[in-house]
């Protein structure tokens, strides 16, 4: 609104304000044009022919109301070009302070040999609870990790990395939507998950997205568990997979159903080998070996009654001090403008206050 009367008050003629609006119509029609060419040649799989038809028949038309409006463009016409090249600046910096982020967390993502040098217990104490670590990488360990635990002196039994991944597509189904993998021996309670959505799924209430995560742990843990016992033999059809799944799945369903409904009471951390309170020993190393499925499933539900934290990492990029002057201006405060305005992971996920940790860091390019 505030544009639009600058730029009404500025010109103060129709003639101007129509080249104006000229100059953007005929962009549009030429960028829609171009964007057309390989939406039917990669997604429509049109002939050759026909895409070659298309294009001399729009610009045909076009390029004779181009070249008309390029001779307005001291007249009024500048003002969608000056526009479009803010955006496209704002658009640059976004992108390049993204990719900057995404590529240190790669680069410097924490070998597996360092996390298995440090034994189940991670060197650190095992408390009860699960701690849902969330990350942009689909594979390692985030670099905000070692931050974490080199920095505090505990950390949850149970630990899962959760990565969010939009995909291209209008919607994942639910019983896909989750892609679970074991990091490490068992003994060390780590997990990854990725939740994948589509563009037209939206975050649920934060009790739902939980629930949901839950049970494809507990389905990953009994399909390991069944793959393990089937890999030694030749009999093993796609049938008896999708059973196995069946199976596993409604196995899953249920012991998470059965964790939810009693999550209002108090609930103490129980061992999955033999009743009773688990020992401050047993909560210090957390190297528990389990027997059955039904044990480590019986740990995780105790897990999962002693609590819930969600630790976001914020990684804070800042221009190095031998930078020049437009790359600090462009990182130091468009960019740090552009994070601060925009939602936090906290609000996306919808994570409670109360359990919600963050964990930062600094990172200089």
């Amino acid at each position: 609104m505030v544009l639009c009367i600058a730029v009404t008050a500025g010109f103060k003629n129709q003639s101007q304000i129509a080249n104006a609006y000229g100059t953007a119509v005929i962009m549009v029609m030429l960028v829609t044009t171009f964007l057309m060419i390989p939406i039917m040649l990669l997604v429509w799989r049109s002939h050759w022919a026909l895409v070659v038809l298309f294009t001399v028949l729009s610009l045909a038309v076009e390029i004779p109301y181009l070249t008309a409006v390029m001779k307005k463009i001291d007249q009024g016409g500048w003002v969608p070009l000056v526009f479009a090249a803010a955006i496209l600046l704002i658009m640059y910096v976004w992108h390049y302070g993204t990719l900057k982020r995404y590529e240190f967390e790669m680069h410097s993502k924490v070998s597996m040999a360092w996390i298995l040098g440090l034994g189940p217990s991670l060197g650190l104490v095992r408390v009860p609870g699960i701690g849902l670590v969330y990350t942009e990488l689909a594979s390692g360990v985030p670099h905000i990790f070692s931050h974490f635990i080199t920095n505090l002196p505990a950390i949850h039994s149970t630990l899962v990395f959760v990565c969010v991944k939009y995909l291209p597509v209008y919607t994942v189904p639910l019983d896909e939507r989750f892609l679970v993998k074991r990091i490490g021996p068992k003994n060390f309670h780590m997990f990854r998950c990725v939740a994948r959505y589509g563009y037209k799924d939206i975050h649920k209430k934060d009790d739902d997205f939980e629930k949901m995560l839950f049970s494809s742990l507990l389905l990953f843990i009994r399909l390991e568990s069944m793959m393990e016992e089937y890999s030694d033999s030749d009999e093993y059809s796609a049938l008896d997979q999708q059973e196995l799944i069946d199976e596993a799945r409604s196995d899953a369903r249920s012991a998470a159903d059965l964790s939810y409904a009693s999550r209002d009471s108090i609930v103490p951390v129980r061992s999955p080998n033999r009743p009773g309170a688990m020992s401050s020993a047993q909560t210090t190393t957390a190297t528990l070996g389990f027997e059955t499925v039904g044990d480590e499933v019986a740990f995780l539900n105790s897990c999962k009654d002693a609590g819930v934290v969600h630790i976001l990492g914020n990684t804070v990029i800042r221009a190095r001090r031998d930078s020049g002057p437009l790359k600090k201006l462009a990182i130091d405060y468009l960019y740090a403008f552009l994070r601060k305005i925009c939602r936090e992971n906290s609000a996306i996920f919808n994570v409670p206050h109360e359990s919600l940790l963050n964990v930062g860091q600094v990172f200089y390019v």
